[in-house]
């Protein structure tokens, strides 16, 4: 149910662009820098790399104190529009820690915004549309073309889900009419993101637990397999670089061999599912990104370096990227995200040393 937000090799949060941060030039756009760090394109791709990259969901986000300070003075989709703004973001995590890709600050909801909803960010609530998809009369309103879906009909974010999910089963000729409408914008919207410098793409569907097997297989994977075909597609039609995909699904524990053949060549994972268990299942043919628990740089600086020892460990350190299961959380100390990325670097070089 939620079919966008794009990470690409350089810059971003959602919406969601990472950029790799080391040296190679193959996916290198016109006028671009040599880059000074590609472990995390390599890794995407399955090449051997000296140690396990590592990025954060959210890693711009308000955990930072100057991600806060720079938000102050700005609403939050004038900040998605404005480039300098964005720009400042997405370097501010870099600054402080030797992370191997930056994520791109934009949101999902521009997508929805683009096609003629209000979106409104309301303090202490979170996103919120003004006039949520009620009926399937509303569909005739927008211009064109699932977090996404559900968050159109819910009007914002809900622990249920029960709006979006009445659709599915009152109106599913209907929910299949605005899932490829949003497909369709999310498939230029990625090809985009490429042509303005991306170097790889996530996709989420951030509630696929809401959905369970039978939903997914008719309401998701079609969606997310028609994606990743569409994309590649284009990119080659237009010339572009054949970046790496990543699909994120939260939760879908049931649908990892779906995933796997879905045409991505990395599989994020959430928390809550075993390494070995989610390898099994995936094949050795596909990169895995995750899965620390968030909550866990609650912990001291020394349980943090143990766990991710043991998440190392337990996805070996080659065709892996080590992330969070999700999100960064807004008050999570900066100097515990450090002691994650800074673990993963050292503990997987030792581990590439002796193996």
């Amino acid at each position: 149910m939620g079919a966008d937000r794009a990470a690409s090799g350089s810059n971003g949060e959602a919406g969601k662009q990472l950029r790799s941060m080391e040296g190679g030039e193959r996916l290198l756009p016109k006028g671009f820098p040599r880059l000074k760090n590609d472990t995390f394109l390599r890794a995407a791709r399955g090449e051997e790399t000296e140690h396990t990259p590592v990025w954060c969901m959210r890693q711009a986000g308000r955990y930072l104190p100057e991600f806060r300070e720079t938000r102050a003075s700005q609403d939050f989709f004038a900040t998605c529009r404005s480039p300098k703004l964005c720009c400042e973001l997405t370097l501010q995590p870099l600054r402080r820690f030797p992370l191997d890709a930056a994520i791109i600050f934009s949101d999902i909801l521009v997508v929805p915004q683009a096609l003629g909803m209000e979106v409104v960010m309301v303090p202490g609530k979170g996103p919120t549309f003004t006039e949520p998809l009620k009926e399937v009369e509303d569909l005739l309103k927008l211009r064109q073309k699932w977090t996404l879906m559900s968050y159109m009909i819910e009007g914002g974010g809900s622990t249920t889900m029960a709006k979006a999910k009445s659709w599915l089963y009152r109106h599913p000729e209907a929910s299949h009419r605005l899932l490829r409408l949003l497909a369709d914008v999310i498939i230029d919207y990625l090809v985009g993101q490429v042509a303005a410098g991306a170097q790889a793409l996530q996709l989420f569907e951030s509630h696929a637990g809401h959905l369970g097997p039978e939903l997914f297989q008719d309401f998701a994977l079609p969606y997310i397999r028609d994606i990743a075909q569409a994309v590649k597609s284009k990119l080659k039609e237009e010339a572009l670089p054949l970046v790496p995909m990543i699909i994120f699904a939260k939760d879908a524990h049931y649908a990892l061999r779906d995933l796997a053949h879905a045409g991505y060549e990395v599989v994020g994972l959430d928390w809550t599912i075993r390494p070995q268990e989610a390898r099994a299942q995936i094949g050795k043919d596909v990169t895995l990104q995750g899965n620390l628990d968030p909550c866990a740089l609650y912990a001291p600086k020394e349980k943090i370096g143990e766990l991710v020892k043991k998440m190392l460990e337990s996805f070996g350190t080659q065709r892996y990227i080590a992330n969070l299961g999700h999100g960064l959380y807004p008050d999570m100390n900066p100097e515990h995200v450090g002691a994650f990325v800074e673990a993963v670097h050292a503990h997987s070089r030792h581990i590439n040393k002796h193996s």
